[in-house]
C-alpha cells in the first residue's frame, strides 16, 4: 500500500499528517496557480464570505437522524412495538440482530471465544458502516456526541471570555486506550469499557430510565466544558478507532476539491477531528480531489461552513450528494 494511502490510517491512530507525501502533477499545477494569483484569490474570498450564510443544513439533518434513531429505541420499549429493541450496545431491528462493533469485540475478548449470534449481528452492522463510513456512527447516532457538541458551545463561549482554555493531549492516547480496554477484557473476563462508556450509559438511560452512572457522563461533560474541548471523543473513546477501521474502504466520504478552496480555515475550526482536514492548509494537498480520511465522522459541519463548495459529501465514482 502506498504512503499516501497509509497516511490517513496513521493519522487516525494518532500520528501527525505527513508533510512529505508525493504531490500529483494536477495538484502541483493548482498550487502554482494559487501562488501566482494571490490578490485575485483574496478578492474572490472576500466576495464569497460577504454573501455567504451558514445554513447548518447537514448539522440539522444529522441531529434529526440522531434524535430519530434514539427516540425509536425509546418508543419501541415504552410502547412495546418491537421495531428497534435493545440499546445501541446490542439490539434487534424488525427481528434482525445488530451488535455494536466495539461492544461485540469487548464481549468476545472477555469470554475468549466467538459467539455465533453476536457474530451475525456484528457482520450486519459492519457492512452498514463499511458502506456509510465507520465514524458516521459517532456523529449521526451516538447520543453522547450531541451532548458533547452542546458542551462545546458552552466551552467556546467561556473561552471567548478567557474564563477557560482548551487543554490538548496526544491523539495517540485514544489508540492506547483501545489496547488497554481490550487487554482488560481479556485479563478480567469483564467488559470494563462498557461500564464507563457514555454512549452505552446514555442509550440505556434513555430507554430504561436514569441511574447513578449518569453522574459519570455529567463529569465528562463538565471536564469538556472547563478543561478540554471534546476530550472524550478525541483522546479516549475506543469506539472511534473501531468504527474508523471499519470505514477505511467506505465509498461515502467528505470530498475536498483543491481548485475551489480559498484556505479560509473555517472548516478546521468547527471540525471534531481537524487533523483529518490537513489537506486544506495552503500548499498541503497532494491531489486535486481528495477524500477526507477514515477518522472523519462525516458530521458535515465543514461542508456547512465552506462558502466555496471545496468540501462536499460524495460517493466514490459518483457525483456529490445533496
Amino acid at each position: 500500500m502506498s504512503r499516501s494511502r497509509l497516511d490517513p490510517i496513521r493519522v487516525m491512530l494518532g500520528a501527525e499528517p505527513s508533510k512529505t507525501l508525493p504531490v500529483s502533477e494536477a495538484a502541483q499545477g493548482i498550487h502554482v496557480l494559487k501562488r501566482q494569483s494571490t490578490k485575485q484569490l483574496s478578492a474572490q474570498r472576500e466576495a464569497l464570505h460577504s454573501g455567504f450564510r451558514n445554513s447548518h443544513k447537514w448539522r440539522n439533518r444529522r441531529w434529526a437522524v440522531l434524535l430519530a434513531v434514539n427516540l425509536l429505541f425509546v418508543l419501541s420499549f415504552r410502547l412495546d412495538i418491537q421495531i428497534l429493541e435493545g440499546s445501541l450496545t446490542a439490539s434487534r431491528f424488525l427481528g434482525f440482530h445488530l451488535a455494536d462493533l466495539n461492544s461485540a469485540l469487548q464481549v468476545m475478548l472477555a469470554h475468549k471465544h466467538i459467539i455465533v449470534n453476536l457474530v451475525i449481528g456484528t457482520v450486519t452492522v459492519f457492512m452498514l458502516w463499511l458502506v456509510l463510513g465507520g465514524r458516521t456512527f459517532c456523529s449521526w447516532v451516538c447520543p453522547y456526541h450531541l451532548l458533547s457538541e452542546l458542551a462545546e458551545i458552552v466551552h467556546l463561549a467561556l473561552a471567548s471570555r478567557k474564563l477557560v482554555s482548551d487543554q490538548t493531549f496526544h491523539r495517540g492516547l485514544r489508540t492506547v486506550c483501545w489496547v488497554v480496554f481490550a487487554v482488560l477484557a481479556i485479563v478480567t473476563g469483564y467488559t470494563v469499557f462498557e461500564s464507563i462508556s457514555p454512549t452505552g450509559i446514555l442509550s440505556r438511560a434513555l430507554i430504561y430510565g436514569p441511574g447513578l452512572a449518569l453522574l459519570w457522563v455529567l463529569g465528562l461533560l463538565l471536564f469538556e466544558v472547563v478543561v478540554s474541548r471534546r476530550a472524550w471523543c478525541r483522546y479516549v473513546c475506543p469506539i472511534g478507532v473501531t468504527y474508523g477501521v471499519a470505514g477505511i474502504l467506505s465509498p461515502v466520504s467528505v470530498v475536498y476539491r483543491l481548485e475551489n478552496c480559498f484556505h479560509e480555515g473555517d472548516c478546521k475550526k468547527v471540525c471534531l477531528v481537524p487533523h483529518a482536514l490537513a489537506m486544506v492548509v495552503k500548499g498541503r494537498a497532494t491531489e486535486a480531489t481528495m477524500a477526507v480520511g477514515p477518522d472523519c465522522t462525516r458530521c458535515g459541519m465543514c461542508v456547512d461552513v465552506c462558502p466555496s463548495g471545496a468540501l462536499s459529501f460524495g460517493v466514490k465514482g459518483l457525483h456529490r450528494l445533496l
